[in-house]
């Protein structure tokens, strides 16, 4: 009996893969082309912004940098102290002005202040050496508020007004001369007061000899504490016309 052939076995399909994953940036090494583009970009606006302000600077009238004409043509000097010299001599020409000839006559006034004074161009004293003199006049109850032109030698400005200007140093040491010498001041101090200042009063109420004349107030206490005394001082008889404890005052 014929033996039945077997049909040869075929051969096993091979096994189909994926095919395997392609590397990031389609096969192509990373880059830096970002990173370029970004510093072109700053790089570029940087250029345009400085031509921009080039181009602004080189209009007329643009210029930003042009110094003002009163700091080219500014004199550093000119705001220098007066010295004594300076303020003998402006003195002397104020005195000598026939505008207050009277008040140099009478003799009763007092020099408030004396001090540079400086202008801006296009003022014609620009670059001037100037003083600025203040003065009170006791007998007129006025004051006189004057520029004097040191270069020139005359008075440039006059101002004559009845305002109370502040006290000056000289002022202020003979009122508190006055107030100490007098013995209603010195009866109704307490152990360790003194002057603490002397300030420039002036009265509120017309019946007020304060109101009408040039007077100071010298206050009195222990340093530290609460004041207890003040005392108003007559500048034009030197006297004390008043005498009031702090808490009052």
């Amino acid at each position: 009996m014929a033996t039945a052939k077997k049909a040869p076995a075929r051969p096993a399909k091979a096994a189909r893969g994926k095919p395997a994953a392609r590397p990031a940036g389609n096969g192509k090494p990373a880059s830096h082309r970002g990173t370029h583009k970004a510093a072109a970009g700053g790089s570029n606006g940087k250029s345009a912004t400085a031509a921009k302000a080039a181009k602004a600077a080189a209009r007329p009238g643009r210029s930003a940098a042009a110094p003002q004409r009163d700091v080219v043509e500014s004199d550093p000097s000119l705001f220098a102290p007066l010295t004594p010299g300076e303020i003998a001599d402006a003195l002397r020409t104020l005195t000598e002005d026939r505008r207050v000839g009277n008040m140099a006559k009478v003799g009763r006034y007092r020099v408030i202040v004396t001090e540079p004074l400086v202008v801006k161009p296009p003022h014609w004293m620009a670059g001037h050496r100037l003083a600025r003199v203040v003065v009170y006049d006791y007998a007129a109850d006025r004051c006189v508020d004057a520029c004097i032109d040191l270069d020139a030698g005359v008075v440039s400005h006059l101002e004559v007004t009845q305002s109370q200007p502040m006290l000056s140093r000289d002022e202020e040491a003979a009122a508190i001369a006055v107030a100490i010498a007098d013995e209603r001041v010195r009866g109704k101090l307490s152990l360790g007061d003194e002057p603490l200042t002397a300030m420039h009063y002036w009265g509120r109420r017309e019946n007020d000899l304060a109101f009408a004349r040039r007077s100071a107030a010298v206050v009195f206490g222990r340093p530290g504490t609460q004041p207890s005394l003040v005392a108003v001082v007559d500048l034009l008889d030197n006297l004390v016309t008043d005498v009031v404890p702090a808490s009052q005052w």
